[in-house]
Formats: C-alpha cells, structure tokens, sequence
C-alpha cells in the first residue's frame, strides 16, 4: 500500500491539536499546536549537521504541506 508523503491528523481527545504524519524515513508526528516532534524511526545514525538540516527541511515542509491543505479545504 502506498501512502502520501504527509498525513493530516486529528483526534477528538484532543481537540485543540492538528497533527501532520510524516509517512517516509525519517517518519515522525508533528504536533502543531505547540510544535513537538514525535520520531517514529531511529535516526541516530546520521551525523548531527546533517540531520539537522534534514528535520529541519522535513519540519518546514509538513508545515507547508498543511498550509497547502487548509487552503484547498476553504476554497
């Protein structure tokens, strides 16, 4: 089964919280209402620099991917 780089998620426990599901390695959920990261996978074998610059970019676009979403959805 192959699924979309990015998922949007929620869950009516909690309401306030709109969770972005990166699907690829490194997977991980952002959470958006206060930005924490959960890392699904183990990524400590990279080298610090580097995997900084990767979540980093990895971050920026899960946020896009659901600034993108919002915006289809109130077209």
């Amino acid at each position: 089964m192959n699924f979309p780089k990015f998922l949007v998620a929620d869950n009516t426990d909690l309401p306030e919280a709109v969770y972005i599901v990166h699907t690829e390695f490194p997977s991980f959920i952002l959470n958006l209402e206060n930005d924490e990261v959960k890392w699904l996978d183990d990524i400590g074998d990279e080298s610090e620099g580097d995997l900084t610059k990767i979540l980093e970019g990895l971050i920026a676009e899960a946020e896009a991917f659901y600034t993108r979403e919002v915006e289809r959805y109130n077209l």
